[in-house]
């Protein structure tokens, strides 16, 4: 059997020091030994190289063993029995003999592997009661911190007297997690940390995931030797997860921080608040510290506690902060305005409006007009700010407290908007309301400088040595908003879109009710209008037929055959215009009849037209023929007007020579129907000249004529009627056409429901 260590010699380097692969050192701290297994079959499959020192059995002899074999079958069956009750959970630590030494055990499973630490039982370990006794009256005094600041100062002073520590510190992160040392306990004699910031890079991405991973962490010595661990060479890379191990080694970078701090040992316990890292308890001694375990797991409940107590002292916190707040947005709520624009100036000038988020200035805009109070951009900066907010935010919202970083222009106004909350109020334009801060300087004080967090030596990588004082001037950013700040400039916009829609809405109402009375005029003026065309120009132009009609009959002796001609001129056009007049008359007469609707036969509605064209049809030869007609629901008089028009077109554009032949069929036929659905379709053929159908659409608008007046009369405005009878009617007209061929129009009516 041939065995081999799964210590990982390529831990770090320049390309992977970013995602160092610290969970698989393959090696552990000296001050416990580790044993790993197979969770079905029991046979040991990892064992450190320091076992012997602890049991006396050698890493050579325990590994391809059955547990039982190395443990007896009593120790055996009490560890799998143990872990198999805890499943996945974190397993509390309990005591055991193996070889007549005393041991505290924890274990843990990953993947189908068990995983169990041990340590020797510390004779001089505080009591049970004794530590239970100091949790009572940590919880005590605990609970008499009125803010989240004395809270972490009281856990910072009680796990140092638990520990016995030369420094304990809460370590808090900000949301790019570069730390700030939140509060201290420390001995007399030592350098402050307290309020200090260390950039993000101090503790990386992989180690703040297994700082959620293992919530506590012990670093006995700086100058340990890491234990190998062995297994058997049956795998290639066969390597061993330690993200839940309390004795993994540790990054030889990490080691080499805290050795350039002058830390000789380490205690960290995780803050974990909403699922996310908060902070650590951080605990530094500046030489070899061992704490016995059911001390660390005391200290590890402080820091459950004041976990605990975050969402608690900081609702208290934000509650008396909000406080002022709201009384400012109930006061802006409940003070109604009129419905005009003018309203917006007497809305910014309210200070309740600056007191709702603490800002320095606000400004509403509102149809490209800005009104605003405080101290504020300029009206062009506001207005290409709004500009650029509508374009680049999502969902009419925003707040930052850098608005420099994503907004470049901003560095000319940072004194008054170097943080901004944008609300915008309508997707009409770029009305919205946008409350500013000003820049605050800040002055940060960093342990050592944040950008040198790793250097490359002659020996390789290193942390940074230095970690004195380096001060950092942060410029163009304001104040943080808090939570109630948004929620309530967030209601107040809500409530303010609210009143930007009624104003829209009145203005609109004011836009219709002048539309309507210059609808109302224009009507008045077209009635007139329309009086005129059916009344007063009719009576002249009778007299300039009647005086044309008695000089033709009359004088026609003694007229030059030049004024004869002009004569019959004179009349021609008097007729025409006795014609359009009478069209014009009939078109409005569409418009306003509103009849009520009767069933009516269109067979009978044909006869009828025949007999009023007898004459014309007799004149051009004229066949007019159609088949069984449907019921319509209409108004006789208009279809009358209807079937008149269209068989009076098809009789004036026949062809000539040829006699017309119009034939008037009711469609039955389901692919004749097309387009039909629920109606009729009446269409109406004839054999004449036809028309380009490009001009299908264009032949029912007013006026419109295909040809000369020369060769066919006609006013144009024949089809325009048929068509607004059959709008009247709910219906609608086609028409096609082929030239030299002839015409057809259909006409589609609302089928009649029995």
């Amino acid at each position: 059997m041939k065995i081999k260590d799964i210590i990982n010699r390529e831990l770090v380097n320049l390309s992977n020091c970013e995602q160092e692969p610290i969970h698989i050192p393959g090696s552990i701290q000296p001050h416990g030994f580790l044993i790993a297994l197979d969770a079905n079959s029991h046979i040991i499959d990892y064992c450190s190289g320091n076992v012997k020192d602890f049991i006396g059995i050698s890493h050579e002899q325990c590994l391809g063993k059955k547990l039982e074999e190395i443990l007896g079958e009593d120790t055996a069956e009490r560890l799998v029995a143990y872990v198999q009750q805890q499943k996945n959970a974190v397993n509390p630590p309990f005591e055991l003999t193996i070889n007549g030494k005393e041991l505290l055990c924890s274990m843990h499973l990953v993947s189908n592997t068990f995983v169990a630490e041990f340590e020797s039982v510390d004779p001089d370990a505080p009591a049970i009661s004794a530590v239970y006794d100091q949790t009572i009256q940590f919880v005590g005094s605990m609970e008499r911190a009125e803010t989240l600041q004395e809270l972490c100062k009281g856990v910072a002073e009680h796990t140092r007297a638990l520990t016995g520590y030369d420094r304990v510190m809460i370590y808090r992160f900000d949301k790019d997690y570069n730390g700030e040392v939140f509060a201290e306990s420390k001995i007399e004699g030592i350098e402050s940390y307290f309020g200090l910031h260390y950039p993000h890079t101090d503790i990386p991405a992989q180690a703040r995931r297994l700082y959620l991973t293992n919530l506590m962490r012990m670093i006995v010595s700086v100058n340990d030797k890491p234990v190998p661990i062995y297994t058997i060479d049956d795998t290639p890379d066969k390597t061993l997860d330690l993200s839940r191990s309390y004795l993994r080694s540790v990054s030889p970078i990490h080691i080499q921080y805290l050795q350039n701090m002058g830390v000789g040992a380490t205690l960290t316990i995780s803050l974990i608040h909403n699922n996310r890292l908060w902070g650590l308890i951080t605990c530094h001694h500046y030489s070899a510290k061992y704490v016995p375990l059911y001390a660390r797991i005391a200290a590890q409940m402080q820091g459950y506690f004041l976990t605990s107590q975050i969402n608690v002292r900081q609702l208290n916190e934000e509650y008396k902060a909000g406080e002022a707040i709201n009384a400012a947005l109930e006061k802006l709520l409940e003070d109604k305005q009129e419905a005009t624009p003018e309203s917006f100036d007497k809305i910014v000038k309210d200070e309740s409006l600056l007191t709702l988020c603490r800002a320095g200035g606000v400004a509403i805009m509102f149809e490209g007009t800005i009104y605003k109070n405080g101290k504020t951009p300029g009206d062009d900066s506001i207005k290409k700010l709004c500009t650029w907010l509508d374009k680049h935010t999502k969902h009419g919202e925003y707040a930052t407290s850098r608005l420099n970083d994503v907004y470049p222009e901003a560095k000319e106004f940072a004194s008054t908007g170097a943080g901004i909350i944008y609300h915008s109020l309508s997707g009409i334009q770029n009305d919205c309301v946008v409350w500013f801060a000003p820049e605050t300087k800040e002055e940060v004080h960093w342990g050592g400088n944040p950008d040198t967090a790793i250097v490359k030596t002659e020996k390789g990588l290193s942390p940074r040595n230095s970690f004195e004082l380096w001060k950092q001037i942060l410029q163009y950013q304001s104040k943080e908003w808090t939570k109630p700040e948004l929620l309530a400039t967030a209601t107040f916009a809500h409530a303010l879109q609210k009143h930007v829609t009624l104003i829209l809405i009145s203005e609109e109402e004011k836009r219709h009710r002048l539309l309507t009375q210059q609808l109302q005029e224009a009507n008045t003026e077209l009635e007139n209008i329309n009086w005129i065309s059916s009344h007063d120009l009719k009576e002249p132009l009778r007299k300039i037929q009647m005086f044309a009609s008695k000089l033709l009959d009359r004088e026609q002796e003694r007229l030059s055959e030049s004024g004869i001609l002009s004569l019959q001129k004179v009349n021609k056009s008097a007729n025409k215009m006795q014609q359009l007049i009478s069209d014009i008359t009939a078109y409005n007469k569409v418009r306003h009849l509103h009849e009520q609707f009767e069933t009516i036969e269109l067979g009978h509605v044909l006869e009828e037209v025949k007999d009023e064209l007898k004459d014309e049809i007799a004149e051009h030869s004229a066949t007019i023929s159609y088949d069984e007609l449907p019921q319509v629901k209409g108004i006789p008089l208009l279809l009358r007007q209807l079937f008149l028009n269209l068989i009076r077109n098809s009789l004036k554009f026949s062809r000539p020579g040829i006699p017309p032949e119009v034939n008037i069929r009711w469609a039955t036929d389901a692919s004749e129907a097309a387009h039909g659905d629920g109606f009729n379709r009446i269409i109406i053929s004839d054999n004449g000249i036809g028309f380009d159908n490009s001009f299908a659409e264009s032949i029912f608008k007013v006026f419109t004529r295909l040809h000369g007046i020369s060769q066919y009369e006609g006013s144009g405005i024949g089809l325009a009627l048929c068509r607004k009878i059959m709008q009247n009617h709910k219906g609608y007209i086609q028409a096609s056409g082929t030239p030299g061929e002839g015409a057809s129009f259909s006409l589609y009516f609302p089928a009649v429901k029995n």
